[in-house]
């Protein structure tokens, strides 16, 4: 290396590591990720990438865009409100503090009053007994169990339901969701066998009545949530399959996928758990992070005696939620409404509004913007083909990749050369934040 190289001027590492912005990253990022970054920077120097004069300021500005983990915040303009890739539902303000809380020691197992081990996660049963009040017209007791998502919910309840015998279930129930991922597959896996009856577009209780044999487990109902079948179709309601179960002393099991604990006005035609349990369902399935705004989570509610029998079977221990779903489960069902219900209740006139206003401040800086109509969706399986109707900024195509990657970054929607930004999903207190967004990501494009 010549005395000229001006690779001699690049800091040095331990200079680096002194600066008080790395020492107080430390704190938060620890040394490993500190030291990652301070090479990063002093190899972008030996390349020629930068000045050696500019690597102090470069490794400030790279440290305090540095995050402990590689997930960054998203503002959806997508208008869809449970995007899965977008992590389903965003928590409400109770949820994050009670995450927070939740985070170091906590009484997730043990009754502090009486100084001895308790049930774990006792608050969010509650919790979920009070949000959802069925009566069983068994007049058995209602008992509720918390898993670690949905199809670990569908998973146990067939393992400790059926065993190695057959689930009964509709041929136009066999549902495929996202990434490929089959619900008949997942049932098979725990020694289940399929029986399956009907037709793709009808089934009959019939159907159900000629299936049952001695090797029977249980009767599955499964809502196709993420499509429908219209025209010549027919299925069996809950109340007739719970009638035929019983008579041959046999659960039905009734997988409602979206999360409504009780009926939803604004999505008529989405099953809820509440009328599925009073309709004679003898143990009902549901999500906690799309419809009901929480956390992942798989909700099982139904007969005590049932709910028992999956708790204590060893597969629960596998499945069983951790604390900081616990914890944000119930202060989703007892705080205020989530950001999911809100978004989903969103009138169309107080969004064209909200666009409007933000397509004018958006314009008025110069970069061009118009309101267009758009609908939204639930998403996540919830409400499917149902539009919700609303608006959007339209902003240049241009914008949406450094939309994308700047901080925070934007998600929006590609449509006809254009990037719509719709409101729905995001809160007005940061309208502001989604303003300067857009205005720095057109400064980019253009410089």
């Amino acid at each position: 290396m010549s005395a000229q190289d001006t690779r001699r001027r690049i800091p040095r590492t331990d200079h680096l590591l002194a600066l008080p912005a790395a020492l107080r990253a430390e704190q938060s990022l620890g040394g490993q990720r500190v030291r990652e970054v301070v090479r990063g920077v002093q190899e972008r120097a030996r390349r020629g990438e930068i000045p050696p004069e500019a690597v102090v300021e470069e490794v400030t500005a790279a440290l305090a865009a540095s995050r402990p983990a590689s997930m960054r915040p998203v503002l959806n303009a997508t208008g869809v409100i449970v995007h899965t890739n977008l992590g389903r539902a965003p928590l409400s303000p109770a949820a994050r503090r009670a995450v927070a809380d939740a985070a170091g020691y906590a009484d997730v197992e043990f009754d502090l009053a009486a100084g001895v081990r308790s049930r774990r996660g006792a608050g969010a049963r509650a919790a979920l007994l009070r949000s959802c009040p069925a009566v069983l017209p068994s007049g058995e007791e209602l008992d509720a169990l918390v898993v670690n998502n949905g199809a670990a919910a569908l998973l146990l309840a067939a393992t400790a339901l059926a065993g190695d015998g057959e689930v009964i279930l509709s041929r136009g129930e066999m549902i495929e969701i996202g990434a490929g991922f089959r619900l008949p597959d997942l049932i098979a896996s725990a020694g289940a066998r399929i029986r399956e009856v009907g037709a793709t577009n009808r089934t009959h209780l019939a159907d159900y009545r000629a299936a049952i044999t001695e090797r029977t487990g249980a009767l599955l109902s499964i809502h196709p949530s993420n499509y429908r079948i219209t025209g010549f179709t027919a299925s069996v309601p809950h109340a007739e399959l719970a009638e035929l179960a019983h008579a041959h002393a046999l659960p039905l099991i009734a997988d409602l996928g979206s999360g409504l604990l009780a009926p939803e006005p604004s999505l008529p035609q989405e099953p809820d758990a509440r009328t599925a349990l009073e309709a004679g369902a003898d143990l009902v399935i549901t999500s906690g992070d799309k419809l009901l705004g929480g956390p992942q989570a798989g909700i099982l509610l139904g007969r005590a005696g049932v709910i028992d029998a999956l708790a204590r079977h060893p597969l629960a221990r596998a499945v069983r939620a951790d604390k900081l779903a616990l914890a944000a489960l119930e202060a989703t069902l007892v705080g205020p409404v989530p950001p999911v219900l809100s978004s989903l209740r969103a009138e169309a006139s107080q969004l064209r509004r909200r666009t409007e206003q933000l397509a004018a401040r958006i314009d008025g800086s110069g970069v061009p913007a118009r309101v267009v109509p758009h609908d939204g969706r639930v998403g996540g399986g919830g409400g499917a083909e149902v539009p919700l109707p609303g608006w959007a900024v339209a902003v240049p195509g241009s914008l949406a990749a450094p939309l994308r990657r700047g901080a925070p970054a934007v998600v929006g929607t590609l449509r006809e050369g254009s990037c719509l930004l719709d409101l729905r999903c995001v809160p007005p207190a940061q309208e502001d934040v989604l303003l300067a967004a857009v205005l720095a990501a057109a400064d980019g494009t253009s410089a």
